[in-house]
C-alpha cells in the first residue's frame, strides 16, 4: 500500500477541521443516495466525519441483517437494495411491517434489543455504524439529530397510515395503497413513472398487508381486468389509470 505521508501530516489534517483528508474522497462523498438518507444534513467535511466510523456491507437476497431480539448494537444506511422488516406473531405467523429503499435508515429503536427482523429482499448495500459512534456523531452534529428526528417523525405517520390499511380498507384498496405507496417512493428515487417494479414477491405483498397470497394475487387480477393496471411481468406493474388506483387507495 503506498505510504502517503502528506496526507498524516498534522498541517494537513487542521486545514480539514481534524478530519483525515483521505476521508474526503472515500465512498460516502461520492454516495448516490446522499441526497435521499440522514447523510443529507451534513457538509462534505462533516460526511467525512461519518465515513470515518462507517462499515459498508452487502447482504444476498434472503440474508438476515439481524434477527428479531438480537442486541441493538448498530444502526444502518440503506444505499442499495431494498429490505423487509418482520415479526413473527404467537402463532407463528410472519407480519411483515415494511419494506425499506435506498436512502432509508435502519435500527434506531428504543430498548437494548431489535423488536423487528432486517432480512434482505434483493442484493442490499448497507452502510453500518456502531450505536455508540453514531450517539457521539449527533452530539457532534445537532443537525443530523433534527434530520434523524424528521426521519422518525414521518415512520410514525406512516405507521398509523398501515393501522388504517390494515383494518379499515378492503383487499383491493389496500393493494392499491399499496402499489400507489411504492410508487411514490420509488418516484422519489428514479422520477416519475407509470412503470413499478416490486422487487418483493406476491407472497410478500400478502404478508405485509395482512392477505392470503390468494387475495393479493385475485386483486391484482380484479385491478387488470379494471383496465387499472397491466401485468407484463409478475414483478412489473403498469399503472394505467393512476387517479382510479389513488381513488381506490383513499375511498370516499
Amino acid at each position: 500500500m503506498k505510504n502517503n505521508k502528506a496526507l498524516d501530516n498534522p498541517t494537513a489534517k487542521r486545514r480539514h477541521g481534524g478530519i483525515d483528508p483521505r476521508l474526503l474522497a472515500g465512498p460516502c462523498m461520492a454516495c448516490n443516495t446522499r441526497n435521499m438518507a440522514i447523510c443529507i444534513a451534513l457538509s462534505d467535511e462533516e460526511v467525512a466525519a461519518l465515513e470515518a466510523i462507517v462499515t459498508h456491507q452487502t447482504f444476498t437476497p434472503g440474508q438476515s441483517v439481524f434477527f428479531e431480539g438480537d442486541p441493538a448494537d448498530h444502526v444502518y444506511n440503506i444505499t442499495g437494495g431494498m429490505l423487509r422488516l418482520s415479526k413473527l406473531l404467537s402463532d407463528g405467523r410472519r407480519q411483515i411491517t415494511g419494506f425499506l429503499l435506498p436512502g432509508d435508515f435502519l435500527g434506531f429503536i428504543r430498548g437494548d434489543n431489535y423488536s423487528f427482523a432486517a432480512e434482505a429482499v434483493t442484493q442490499a448495500n448497507l452502510c453500518r455504524f456502531s450505536l455508540g459512534d453514531f450517539m457521539d456523531l449527533l452530539d457532534r452534529f445537532p443537525k443530523l439529530e433534527k434530520r434523524l428526528l424528521e426521519r422518525a417523525s414521518n415512520e410514525l405517520a406512516e405507521a398509523q397510515d398501515q393501522m388504517l390499511l390494515l383494518g379499515r380498507k378492503s383487499p383491493k384498496e389496500k393493494l392499491a395503497s399499496f402499489l400507489v405507496r411504492m410508487a411514490e417512493r420509488q418516484a422519489r428515487a428514479l422520477g416519475p413513472s407509470k412503470e413499478l417494479r416490486l422487487a418483493m414477491g406476491r407472497n410478500d405483498i400478502a404478508d405485509y398487508l395482512g392477505l392470503t397470497i390468494e387475495t393479493v394475487s385475485r386483486c391484482f387480477t380484479q385491478l387488470r381486468k379494471d383496465k387499472i393496471l397491466a401485468l407484463p411481468e409478475s414483478n412489473i406493474v403498469i399503472v394505467k389509470d393512476g387517479t382510479r388506483l389513488r381513488a381506490l387507495h383513499q375511498p370516499g
